[in-house]
């Protein structure tokens, strides 16, 4: 017997019900899977999501920044950063590809097979450089053959458009961009920019699909100004190179400083490099003598000693110093003149540059005050220029100072100075005692300066400099028509293994113009002179009186003495 219909409907009933709720459940599940993925902010949601497809598809590249521009103290470029294009490829992509890689070696002007080993040697990695720094219309034509793999990179390279001139101040940078020697490095953190970074959508293959954007701007380096003026640069320079060549020397340097400002107006040293072209520096020329590189001073420092013996109260200009026969002993060791000079007073002493005079002027006065005097004109002491390697020279410290060491030491021997030392001391007696920093910075403010010695006895120095370069004085060659000069000449054997060697020697001048109204220090080096003619009124004076005479009519300078026959 069947069951009754009613039966069967109120199953089918609840069958429909069950199934209906089971399908409304399941489409309630996936609505609410759906907004908690794309709406709410649960643990997996839309910004997860987001995250994890922005992980896989964009990508953020650097913006560079251009370094801050360089220029001398009349706003004359001397290192500037240019737009260059540097190539890349994503190895994964080009490798084995023979067709892209020659169509690449070619529009290169590069060997096929080594491009292709070196491809092959990249495999598994997504980035090798093709190129650094190409110019713009060069990777233009590359990357316009569209070959897969090979992209292009904005960066900056640094040009200096004086080269060998301003190299040894003003340095150079790495292939990156970053500051490695001289006033590039000493100020890498100011002249570098910050770069900034945008946004960009990438494929599979690494592509750009599309650019989202900057997200952050770049910021370019601060500009700096030197205190050198490129006109004398150059003019010191080309004298410094002739005086080289004309002499045989194995190098030498020239520093002339503003002396109302302390600042370095030129700083040239020979040999140099050119900075634009990295594939031929010799690192040794890299090297920046006039502030790295010690020397002995020797004559160059009798105006110290004599104006210690000014201030003893002992001395005057005017009296005499009795350097019959000649010669006089110290010890063991006999010091000579070239001739006797006789009965001289102490400005022919330093205008003949007798070392028997100032042998027994320095013998005269208390222990250790020529060294005092030293110390205050800032000899045994970094100048502060900030310049990377600056050295600071030995000056001797002795508890009891036997004859022989008072005697060399006041005559330049046994302490070592820089260039820039030296000029610097010529400065002081410029500024009549008052000393003040040296700047390779262009200074606006008037510097502040600490006084070292009595006004009126450098002033008494000076005019005794002025001897040294007119009839009779150890340099006439360093006369300028036109202008007062005074100065002084050095010649001094050079160490060799043994002790002083007997044929080789530094030249050096150091003079003041004008001396009326001094506004420039001038010193010249020259390093290993060959042939007969190798002390510093022969050698160094004569380029003192080129660079100053030039220097003094491009800076206006006014004329203050009569021309003189045989002046510059």
């Amino acid at each position: 017997m069947s069951k009754p219909k009613g039966n069967v409907n109120v199953v089918a009933a609840w069958r429909f019900a069950a199934v209906a709720c089971c399908l409304l459940a399941m489409l309630t599940a996936v609505l609410w899977r759906v907004v908690s993925l794309q709406v709410l902010d649960t643990e997996f949601g839309f910004e997860f999501l987001q995250g994890q497809g922005e992980a896989r598809t964009i990508r953020f590249a650097e913006i560079p920044a251009h370094r801050g521009k360089m220029t001398d103290r009349n706003g004359e470029p001397i290192a500037v950063s240019t737009p260059v294009v540097s190539l890349w490829a994503n190895p994964a992509i080009l490798a084995g590809n023979r067709r892209a890689i020659d169509q690449l070696a070619a529009a290169l002007g590069s060997d096929s097979d080594k491009l292709t080993a070196r491809v092959d040697a990249a495999e598994g990695k997504r980035f090798l450089y093709l190129d650094r720094h190409m110019r713009p219309a060069e990777a233009r034509a590359v990357l316009g053959l569209r070959l897969p793999g090979v992209y292009g990179e904005r960066e900056y390279r640094r040009f200096y458009p004086a080269g060998e001139v301003t190299a040894h101040i003003v340095g150079v940078t790495d292939i990156d961009d970053v500051g490695i020697e001289g006033m590039e490095l000493a100020y890498d953190d100011w002249l570098q920019g910050k770069p900034g970074r945008k946004r960009y959508v990438k494929d599979l293959s690494g592509d750009l699909v599309r650019d989202l954007g900057v997200e952050t701007a770049a910021q370019p380096g601060r500009d700096m100004a030197l205190s050198i003026d490129l006109r004398l640069q150059y003019l010191a320079y080309r004298e410094l190179q002739a005086a080289i060549q004309r002499t045989g020397a194995s190098s030498g340097s020239v520093v002339t400083l503003d002396t109302r400002s302390g600042e370095v107006l030129a700083m040239v040293n020979y040999p140099t490099y050119n900075p634009n072209r990295r594939q031929d520096f010799d690192y040794a020329d890299y090297r920046n003598r006039a502030i790295t590189d010690l020397l002995e001073p020797g004559s160059t420092m009798k105006p110290l000693t004599l104006l210690a013996a000014l201030e003893s109260g002992l001395y005057t200009p005017d009296t005499i110093i009795d350097t019959s026969p000649g010669r006089i002993r110290v010890g063991r060791k006999m010091i000579l003149d070239p001739r006797n000079y006789g009965q001289i007073s102490v400005a022919t002493v330093l205008a003949k540059s007798s070392q028997v005079g100032t042998s027994k002027i320095a013998l005269s006065l208390d222990e250790g005050a020529v060294r005092d005097m030293f110390v205050r004109f800032g000899l045994g002491e970094v100048l502060g220029t900030g310049y990377p390697g600056e050295v600071s020279g030995e000056l001797p410290q002795q508890r009891t100072w036997r004859p022989i060491e008072t005697v060399t030491l006041a005559y330049g021997y046994g302490l070592t100075v820089t260039p820039m030392q030296l000029a610097q001391v010529y400065a002081v007696l410029a500024n009549r005692g008052n000393r003040i920093p040296i700047s390779l910075l262009l200074t606006d403010e008037a510097p502040i300066g600490t006084r070292v010695v009595d006004e009126k006895l450098t002033g008494q120095i000076l005019d005794m400099l002025t001897g040294v370069t007119e009839s009779g004085g150890t340099a006439t060659r360093a006369a300028v028509k036109g202008y007062s000069t005074g100065g002084k000449t050095g010649t001094a054997h050079k160490v060799g293994a043994g002790g002083y060697a007997a044929d080789r020697y530094i030249a050096a001048f150091a003079g003041i113009a004008p001396v009326t109204d001094p506004r420039l220090v001038t010193v010249v080096v020259i390093n290993e002179p060959k042939g007969d003619r190798y002390h510093g009124g022969e050698v160094a004076a004569p380029v003192f009186a080129k660079i100053v005479a030039e220097s003094l009519r491009l800076l206006n300078v006014v004329p203050d003495a009569p021309v003189s026959r045989g002046a510059a």
